[in-house]
């Protein structure tokens, strides 16, 4: 390949347990590294809306549609990623187990994982609101009425909007000192520079994809950033616009819910024209989230690196110069 060509190939993928999935031109796959040293790669049925549903590919809905494909997707991968890692042995010895995992074992048998996995979505939800949503209200109206007698009252969404980045990025590095988390995070690394590696025109090889960058601006945590700064532009604009909104709290908490498909629209559409355009606007709403990166991604050793590499490949099309 000549270094010189860009490739304007639509990729994008995630970081799994021991693994890494892919999307491209030929669809999804994963690939996983097994407990025997192999690297295992699967090709993944990736159904779109927008192919039987034109309106879901269109602008603003388009993203709303594809953050909820992606999580469900995404969910899935992992699942299946922690059973071919060998973290979903059933053979688990019984003197091993806690008492709880007896009772769900007992009651559910063979559900047992998906009855887990249940549990975890619903109480990750609930921490989720209660951390990044309830939370930055809270502390904001404690500031507000003790430190600063009510004069935040008109920018209490910039406010918010900042106690909320700090709260991910404490959030965010906390997680990462965990030790399987960390690995993830290598993996996370991996996939970035792969598809750095193959945009840049360079062959796919360890070598090639060590030299790459593991900060890339259509990272799901470059996404993340850019929605928690549109929601404080958008709730500004709000309260500036519904001034009494603001002093029902209750009320406003719920109107931050609902504008929560508003403003996953417009970050979807800022990523995607960010991913293939380089001014100043893009670089300063980018720039947040490629510090986070940082955290979020880790430098991979070559056996993770082979393994991103193989699931790059599984995607790309035939044609090294089709376009896409």
């Amino acid at each position: 390949m000549s270094k010189d060509s860009k490739k304007k190939v639509s990729i994008g993928g995630q970081a799994l347990i021991e693994g890494i999935m892919m999307q491209g031109p030929k669809g999804a796959a994963m690939s996983v590294r097994l407990p025997s040293g192999e690297i295992e790669t699967e090709e993944l049925e990736l159904k779109k809306l927008k192919d039987k549903f034109k309106p879901a590919g269109w602008p603003l809905i388009r993203g709303i549609v594809n953050f909820v494909e992606s999580m469900l997707f995404g969910f899935k991968c992992i699942e299946k990623s922690a059973e071919k890692a060998g973290l979903d042995d059933e053979e688990i010895k019984e003197e091993d187990m806690s008492k709880l995992d007896k009772w769900l074992s007992d009651h559910f048998g063979p559900k047992m994982i998906a009855v887990i996995s249940g549990i975890a979505m619903v109480l990750g939800l609930g921490m989720s609101f209660v951390l990044f949503v309830y939370l930055p209200t809270f502390l904001v109206d404690i500031a507000d009425k003790y430190l600063f007698k009510d004069a935040l009252a008109n920018i209490h969404p910039l406010f918010e909007g900042i106690m909320r980045m700090m709260i991910f990025i404490l959030y965010f590095y906390l997680v990462s000192l965990m030790p399987d988390i960390k690995r993830v995070f290598m993996y996370h690394g991996a996939e970035h520079k792969s598809i750095f590696c193959f945009e840049n025109g360079l062959e796919l090889t360890v070598e090639n994809v060590k030299k790459q960058s593991r900060f890339h601006p259509r990272c799901g945590t470059s996404f993340i950033f850019v929605v928690l700064i549109i929601s404080i532009f958008i709730s500004s604009v709000l309260v500036v616009l519904f001034p009494a909104i603001d002093d029902q709290r209750i009320v406003w908490i719920a109107i931050k819910l609902l504008i929560i498909p508003l403003t996953v629209a417009f970050s979807y559409e800022f990523i995607k024209y960010a991913g293939t355009h380089d001014n100043i606007f893009v670089k300063i709403l980018s720039a947040p989230g490629l510090m986070m990166q940082r955290i979020s991604t880790k430098e991979p050793t070559d056996d993770i690196i082979e393994v991103g590499i193989a699931a790059l490949k599984a995607v790309l099309p035939d044609d090294s110069e089709e376009q896409a």
